[in-house]
C-alpha cells in the first residue's frame, strides 16, 4: 500500500511538471506551496531565535532534522529511500534531512519573492521517474542573476530535503549558511560551477 502511494506521488509530481512544460504554466505554479521553512528561515537566521526549532507553524511539534552524516558524493538512492520512507509514514510530522542529489535539470521556474526573500526554483531528475524541486535563496546566495541553471543542465545539489506532504517538499539551504535549525552548509553546483 505505501508502495503504491509512493508510485502515485511520483507521478503526480511527475505530472505537473509535464503538464506545466506542456501547458505553458510553470512548475513553480503548477507545484508551489508556501512550506512552512520559508518563513521559519528567515526568522531564524535574521533574529537568530530559537522559536522555530522544534514547532510548525500553528503550533504542533515538529521532530529534530537529521543532519548528519551529511554525504561526501551525490547519493539518490538515499534520498529516494527518504522520499519512499516519508511518504509511507502516518505522522504528520516528517524530519528535514540533509541529501546530496545530481541529475539533470528537467525545469527552471521564474524566480518568486516570498515572505523569507527572494528565491529561484528548479526541477532535478533523480531518477526512476522522480524529480525533486530544488530552493535555491537568492538573496544569501553568491551566484550571478537568476536564473543561472537552465533545462539540460547537470546539477549537484547539498541542502535540506523538507516534506511537508506528497504535494510540499523539496530540498532547500542550498546557500553558504547555517542556523539553529539547520547546521549544513548547502550549495548547487551547476554543470561544475558551484553557488552558495
Amino acid at each position: 500500500m505505501a508502495a503504491m502511494r509512493w508510485q502515485r506521488c511520483v507521478m503526480m509530481g511527475l505530472g505537473a511538471v509535464v503538464a506545466a512544460q506542456m501547458g505553458g504554466i510553470t512548475p513553480a505554479h503548477a507545484r508551489h506551496h508556501h512550506h512552512r521553512h520559508e518563513y521559519e528561515d528567515s526568522r531564524d537566521e535574521t533574529q537568530g531565535t530559537e522559536a522555530t526549532q522544534g514547532t510548525r507553524e500553528g503550533g504542533s511539534s515538529r521532530p529534530q532534522p537529521i543532519a548528519s552524516p551529511v554525504p561526501e558524493a551525490c547519493d539518490d538512492g538515499k534520498f529516494l529511500a527518504d522520499l519512499q520512507a516519508a511518504e509511507a509514514s502516518s505522522s504528520e510530522a516528517h524530519p528535514d534531512r540533509v541529501e546530496h542529489v545530481c541529475g539533470q535539470v528537467i525545469a527552471v521556474s521564474a524566480s518568486r519573492r516570498t515572505r523569507s526573500g527572494l528565491h529561484g526554483y528548479f526541477y532535478v531528475d533523480v531518477g526512476h521517474g522522480v524529480s525533486i524541486r530544488i530552493v535555491s535563496d537568492l538573496d544569501r546566495m553568491t551566484a550571478p542573476t537568476w536564473p543561472w541553471v537552465a533545462k539540460g543542465d547537470k546539477a549537484d545539489v547539498l541542502g535540506r530535503y523538507y516534506y511537508d506532504n506528497a504535494r510540499s517538499q523539496g530540498i532547500d539551504w542550498t546557500h553558504h549558511g547555517t542556523g539553529r535549525s539547520w547546521p549544513v552548509e548547502g550549495y548547487v553546483s551547476v554543470n561544475g560551477t558551484r553557488y552558495q
